[in-house]
């Protein structure tokens, strides 16, 4: 009887040629320069459809922002909840990043500043709504990738001269 542990099981070739493609088309797509955009893109889209909602207007807020800083949102801190301090403008800073760095992401402008931006908000998120922590990691996540090897190729951040994953 043979030894289990060296009984080899052939592979069929076509299954080896199917498997090769995959891999030569997914090294063809996973482009860095696409990836960057992609992660720019999608880390702006939330942030961006958040912020859309708290405006009635140019730099004049909805009365729903106002009301979900001063009635809703609560930060969780140890021997906490507690409300907002300064609760319109919160909601109105708020407004403004979740409007401002998903613009400048998409652009590719001031990228690596839009990032940590959102990264801080993000974390402010976090101490408003603990429960969101999974989809708060994947942003944070994002944005760091951002950070760190910066804005890619389709950018305006890379025309200006930003082309070094750290600069």
């Amino acid at each position: 009887m043979s030894d289990p542990q060296n009984l080899k099981l052939p592979v069929p070739a076509v299954l080896v040629a199917a498997t090769g493609a995959a891999k030569r088309l997914v090294q063809t797509l996973a482009q860095p320069w696409l990836v960057q955009l992609v992660l720019r893109v999608a880390l702006a889209v939330p942030f961006w459809k958040s912020g859309i909602l708290k405006w009635h207007g140019f730099f004049q807020l909805s009365d729903t922002a106002i009301d979900l800083f001063t009635q809703e949102f609560q930060l969780h801190l140890p021997g906490g909840p507690y409300p907002f301090p300064a609760p319109v403008l919160f909601a109105f800073l708020s407004g403004c990043g979740e409007v401002t760095f998903p613009v400048l992401l998409v652009l590719g402008l001031a990228t690596r500043f839009a990032a940590a931006g959102l990264i801080f908000m993000t974390c402010i998120v976090e101490l408003t709504v603990p429960d969101g922590w999974p989809i708060h990691l994947t942003w944070v996540a994002m944005a760091l990738g951002i950070a760190a090897w910066g804005p890619g190729r389709i950018s305006i951040d890379y025309l200006l001269g930003d082309r070094s994953p750290r600069s």
